[in-house]
């Protein structure tokens, strides 16, 4: 993907989140137990304003939070970031120098594609606690989603942060899990002591120990622990097969990844 279909995704996402949680901004989150629809519309909001200020200043937003955020009606916090973020988008060039947490890519084109993904899967929350219908994610955003949450949460955070993922990697045998989509590529995850590795996308994988596979928005969000509402006896519509020990190991990765 590319600038005009992530700013496409963003548009339509900030959309339907702002319209499905100000039905009722006291609902729980399931997917993030301790967050009302207003903290998560809160969240977003300071996301946005923090990545926002971060591209007018080209360096990390320092001191943040800025005073007074805390008090901001959360629907009107999120509309007036969603505004800031997308005018400085709209002044960058995607590879105009800013700063970012991923070294390898300090460009406003980061955070176009970062802001286009936190932005689908905190409306896919947002669904969740209203119970509302989970609008469709378009294949290429959920292909480039898998894409980012492998190589740059997992891959890129095993080695950048160590310390964050050593509970993670202290039992790690280099167990390999191919994530394969329906009709499309796959990305190896090889889960190492000193990290994870992970090789993709392509058409064909090496012989992996597990798989897990489906369509594009159903991996997508099986990654992000985003499948359904946690119900005792919810079916995640990603097939899975092999090894268990390294389908849980790459859980646990995600989940630390994620947080």
């Amino acid at each position: 993907m590319e600038r005009s279909g992530w700013l496409k995704c963003l548009a339509d996402d900030y959309q339907r989140l702002r319209s499905v949680a100000a039905t009722d901004l006291t609902a729980q989150v399931p997917s993030c137990p301790d967050w009302t629809a207003a903290d998560l519309v809160r969240h977003v909001g300071a996301v946005y304003l923090h990545k926002a200020t971060a591209i007018r200043q080209g360096d990390l937003p320092d001191p943040w939070p800025p005073a007074g955020l805390e008090s901001e009606e959360p629907i009107a916090l999120l509309d007036r970031a969603y505004g800031e973020l997308t005018d400085q988008i709209a002044r960058h060039g995607d590879n105009e120098p800013v700063w970012t947490w991923h070294e390898p890519d300090q460009t406003v084109r980061f955070w176009i594609r970062r802001m286009a993904q936190e932005t689908v899967i905190h409306r896919i929350d947002a669904e969740l606690a209203l119970g509302a219908p989970v609008a469709p994610i378009p294949d290429d955003l959920a292909a480039d989603g898998i894409d980012e949450v492998l190589k740059l949460f997992v891959g890129y955070g095993s080695h950048a942060w160590r310390e964050k993922f050593e509970a993670d990697l202290t039992s790690a045998k280099g167990r390999t899990v191919a994530v394969e989509l329906d009709g499309g590529p796959a990305w190896l995850v090889r889960t190492d002591p000193d990290g994870v590795t992970v090789t993709g996308p392509s058409s064909t994988t090496s012989s992996a120990d597990a798989t897990a596979s489906g369509y594009p928005a159903t991996v997508l969000r099986w990654l992000w622990a985003r499948e359904s509402a946690p119900t005792a006896d919810a079916q995640s519509p990603v097939r899975v097969d092999g090894d268990e020990e390294a389908l849980a190991e790459l859980r646990r990765l995600l989940a630390t990844a994620t947080q």
